[in-house]
């Protein structure tokens, strides 16, 4: 049974290094969340580390940018992993070079010094999914023609980006999760590149031991996270205890978002079959 927490800092004690989502727990999109931010900046002055793990279809540097600017600083992680820096790996294992892009412009820089050739999709050898074209109108029905298409042509799919939907700001849009799972649908083959498959945990965890100096345990590591398909169950894969932010895009599933209905919040874990430390509405110190 799940039981809901004051703080991180009821249980910080119990963990050396913390796996914190990004979206949906540090901000949403447009503002950050302040509570969120000095959590982790106090959890790292007590001596601990953290890693900021999210299925942003970007390398980590401009995700560190975009923090940046929303006004969460380096005080509050040691590092920073990102589905896209796995998507970019992924791409150059392939060993192929004609591209597809599916996705809006401003994630072509995902593609910076690889190599690749982005080209038409009669031409592809592969597609990388970051997402829809445009998020702000469109939907994944505006995409069953295509997808349907490029699954008959037997194409491998990367999903750079698992979530299917995020909150942006007070709105729910489409992310690239939500296409890759209609492509599958329609038979085509996806290989993940985020959470809550292995390799975005590996490299968070890699990065949490350079901060510490010495290897971490995972009995050791908080995963912290507001999605119960990526976050949760990545925890749920990897054996990492698990921390449950409700406010985020399950947040209407709970009733009032600042006091969340236990029953219900049980409910979704025990359908989902996944485990967690407990459950907060927003992560707080």
């Amino acid at each position: 049974m799940s039981s809901r927490l004051n703080g991180l800092s009821e249980i910080a004690p119990r963990y050396k290094g913390i796996l914190s989502d990004i979206w949906g727990v540090v901000h949403n999109g447009v503002t950050p969340f302040t509570g969120a931010v000095d959590a982790l900046t106090r959890y790292r002055e007590s001596g601990g580390k953290v890693v900021l793990i999210t299925n942003a279809p970007r390398p980590s540097a401009p995700i560190a940018a975009q923090l940046e600017q929303l006004g969460v600083g380096r005080d509050s992680y040691d590092d920073l992993v990102t589905s896209g820096d796995i998507t970019r790996k992924m791409l150059v294992d392939s060993g192929k070079t004609k591209l597809y892009h599916l996705g809006p412009e401003r994630d072509l820089p995902l593609y910076d010094g690889l190599g690749l050739s982005l080209v038409a999709q009669e031409e592809a050898e592969m597609i990388c999914c970051t997402g829809l074209f445009d998020d702000t109108k469109e939907t994944p029905d505006d995409y069953d023609d295509l997808l349907k298409n490029l699954a008959k042509r037997q194409l491998p799919m990367i999903c750079a980006n698992p979530d299917r939907v995020v909150d942006r700001g007070n709105t729910l849009i489409y992310c690239a999760g939500s296409l890759a799972g209609r492509f599958e649908a329609y038979g085509g083959e996806t290989m993940q590149a985020g959470k809550p498959e292995a390799a975005i945990y590996d490299a968070a965890r890699a990065a949490l031991d350079k901060a510490a100096g010495s290897a971490i345990d995972k009995a050791d590591i908080l995963a912290i996270g507001d999605s119960v398909p990526t976050d949760l169950r990545g925890g749920h894969y990897q054996k990492i205890d698990a921390l449950f932010i409700t406010s985020g895009i399950h947040a209407q599933m709970f009733g009032d978002p600042d006091a969340p209905d236990h029953e219900r919040v049980q409910h979704r874990l025990d359908h989902e079959d996944v485990e967690t430390v407990g459950y907060m509405p927003r992560l707080i110190w």
